[in-house]
């Protein structure tokens, strides 16, 4: 909403559902900060620790150091409570700050994609107390920014002859300036030692409209992709159906389902329907998983020629609404067409945040966090108040499909998804569009929850042969001049790990999708809507398939398996037990098929190779599914291991000898444009047509 010349850009918002789980996110207890030498002195990060000349108590100090910055760690939320939505009560005598993932203002990402110098903090008070700006750079280094008086109180103490309970109005303006590397604007609230404490309210930071790049009022679309998740599906909509400031931006909801258990059957469906009206659009086809799901939400809106972006969100995510709307607001100022992404939260933890922004590894094929943060950084342990490195701007190749928001123009520059179905889609798509202009940023405070990667792994699931054959396909469309050097070795040695696990099924989809790339581009397409169930189907004559409920069902381990999380080793030991390991499969002709009894029981968390060689010859093992819902008996079998190495050589081979003609090919095919999706999605449009 537009104020004068002041447009608000990111409101100040609390929790009001899982207040419990989510806080440190919005609002904390304020420490006094305490700044590490490596802060003020970057060059000392660039030393090798000296471990071994340290006696026992100067490692205890480095430790004790390193752990707490000197201070204890972690949030703590003492001082304050919400209000509502958008209202805010400290304690008396107390502090609170606001310098937190959802409420800090990302100045260094505004700093250096659009052309605003100046943003101006606005809010309400009452009570008594202080509100105090800050702001830091891309090293973390915090500076006072200004601060307002409330009540008539200074210096923290109350003067009653000037007391009002009348709301106060605070406005102050901070220049940009020391944020190119990044850095943060927020504000603390403090509340004087006498009275009932201090409330602020509907705080938010504005920008000047002038500095708007987008001259017209913009709208987006959403598209949400779902199978057989009606329930979460259900939930985003009536999230969505709730936020009224989004809702004024919002064009279209395309919900469209290809699961047989239907949204439009749940209970509360018919009310959310007829709360967005014509703000909802729902959609039922086949299932073309995530890449048609997304890209039918994608294809519609630049078929209505209404919207100014389409944002991509999860149906199984719990969305912050506020995030999309300054996703929007930030695309808005911005000097060129960029892709606004959000981080990933995990679900089950939700302090945690998976990534804020991602790069390609383009020698691994492979992705990695930007800047080599890691990943999984809870910002419960260590608030965005203590983590300097956070503070910094963090550029990225792509972002992934829990949350994108994606200019029209985009779409209609380089077209929509690969039709692939799942996996690399979002990845590809980041590096297609960064190629083309549009480059992706991970904004701050737009986030989602969606449930993490850890209970999860591709290779014991159908989802082995999208990820191989997408990545290469990926390859083959980004890298047209030449192959990848590590290709061979990476497969080699991806399929030798899975031999080493007997898991044969993984080995033999990853064939399959190799086979499938020879094929050619059309069949990918001819071959995306059913493509699935056959490759479901392959996988299910393998042992390491036949998962089933219980380990009663088997007969019981004949030893303990030795946890290789309690005896590490070094990564030179892996690599020649490794070696070796495979050497003696790939020449050995046993076969375990007829075991009459497992010899290890090895949960998920502990399936990776080295537990197989860390426990010695193991003939078969029974292994738990990475969900913790089934058990399968995963036997060796060195001759199918030899003919499978074998066969995976001679087919990476063969693709890297013909990268040229393929990638000119697959190019040449235009996979992910309109006309393209036009022709895969006329099918289905033809049996709505008839409904």
């Amino acid at each position: 909403m537009s104020d004068g010349e002041w447009e608000s850009v990111v409101r100040v918002v609390y929790p009001t559902q899982d207040v419990d789980q989510v806080w440190p996110l919005y609002a904390l207890d304020w420490t006094q900060p305490m700044l590490s030498d490596a802060l003020l002195d970057p060059r000392i990060d660039m030393e090798q620790l000296n471990l071994g000349g340290m006696n026992q108590s100067s490692f205890q100090r480095v430790i004790r150091r390193g752990l707490t910055g000197g201070k204890a760690s972690g949030a703590t939320n003492d001082s304050f409570a919400f209000v509502d939505r958008t209202g805010l009560q400290v304690n008396a005598g107390s502090r609170t700050s606001l310098c937190t993932f959802f409420n800090a203002f990302p100045a260094g990402y505004w700093r250096r994609w659009t052309n605003v110098e100046t943003v101006r903090f606005v809010a309400e008070a009452r009570g008594a107390g202080r509100v105090l700006l800050y702001r830091s750079n891309g090293r973390g280094l915090f500076f006072p920014a200004g601060s307002v008086n409330v009540g008539g109180v200074s210096g923290g103490t109350r003067d009653e002859e000037n007391t009002a309970d009348d709301w106060q109005q605070i406005s102050v303006e901070i220049p940009m300036v020391d944020l190119m590397d990044g850095g943060f604007f927020w504000f603390d609230a403090e509340a004087a030692a006498h009275g009932s404490g201090l409330e602020v309210r509907d705080a938010a930071w504005q920008v000047p409209v002038a500095r708007r790049t987008a001259k017209v009022r913009t709208t987006l679309s959403i598209a949400i992709a779902t199978f057989n998740r009606a329930p979460y599906c259900l939930n985003q909509l009536k999230a969505i159906s709730r936020a009224a400031a989004l809702r004024e931006r919002l064009d279209t909801v395309y919900c469209t389902d290809q699961g047989t258990d239907h949204v439009c059957n749940q209970a509360d469906f018919d009310g959310v329907a007829k709360d967005l009206g014509r703000q909802l659009t729902y959609i039922q086809q086949r299932n073309l998983g995530g890449s048609g799901g997304f890209s039918r939400g994608m294809y519609e809106t630049v078929e209505a020629g209404t919207s100014s972006y389409c944002l991509l969100l999860d149906d199984d995510a719990i969305s912050e609404p506020e995030s999309i709307l300054r996703a929007v607001q930030f695309a808005d100022y911005a000097f060129k067409p960029l892709l606004v992404g959000g981080g990933m939260l995990h679900l089950d933890n939700r302090t945690m945040l998976y990534t804020q922004g991602e790069r390609f590894d383009w020698q691994r094929m492979w992705m990695k966090p930007s800047l080599e943060l890691g990943y999984n950084h809870d910002f419960a342990a260590e608030p965005l108040r203590d983590a300097s490195e956070r503070h910094q701007r963090i550029d990225e190749d792509f972002n992934g499909w829990w949350m994108c928001l994606i200019p029209v123009k985009a779409l209609k520059t380089i077209g929509l998804s690969l039709p692939v179905f799942i996996k690399f889609d979002d990845i590809e798509y980041g590096m297609r569009a960064k190629r083309a202009g549009f480059p992706t940023v991970g904004l701050p405070g737009v986030a989602v929850w969606h449930q993490a990667w850890h209970s999860k792994d591709p290779s014991r699931t159908w989802e082995e042969y999208f990820f191989v054959r997408n990545r290469w396909i990926a390859a083959l469309l980004l890298q047209p001049d030449r192959p990848f050097k590590p290709m061979l070795f990476e497969s080699m040695y991806g399929d030798a790990v899975l031999g080493m696990r007997f898991i044969y099924s993984a080995m033999r989809l990853r064939h399959e999708a190799l086979r499938d790339i020879l094929r050619g581009p059309q069949y990918i397409v001819d071959s995306f809507p059913t493509r699935l169930g056959e490759i479901r189907e392959l996988r299910a004559g393998f042992p390491d398939a036949q998962g089933k409920p219980s380990f009663e069902d088997f007969p019981e381990a004949q030893r303990e398996y030795v946890s290789a999380r309690r005896h590490p080793r070094s990564r030179k030991f892996k690599a020649k037990s490794a070696l070796k390991a495979a050497a003696a499969s790939f020449l050995s002709r046993e076969d375990a098929s007829n075991a009459e009894r497992p010899d290890l029981a090895i949960p998920a968390q502990d399936s990776y190779w080295w537990t197989w060689l860390a426990n010695g010859h193991v003939r078969s093992a029974l292994v738990t599914s990475p969900d913790g819902n089934s058990v399968s008996w995963l036997k060796r079998n060195d001759p199918l291991f030899r003919r499978n190495m074998v066969e995976c050589y001679r087919l990476v081979n063969r693709i890297l000898r013909d990268w040229k003609r393929l990638s000119a090919e697959y190019r040449a095919y235009d996979l992910p444009s309109l006309k393209t999706w036009g022709r895969i999605f006329a099918a289905d449009k033809k049996r709505e047509a008839k409904h």
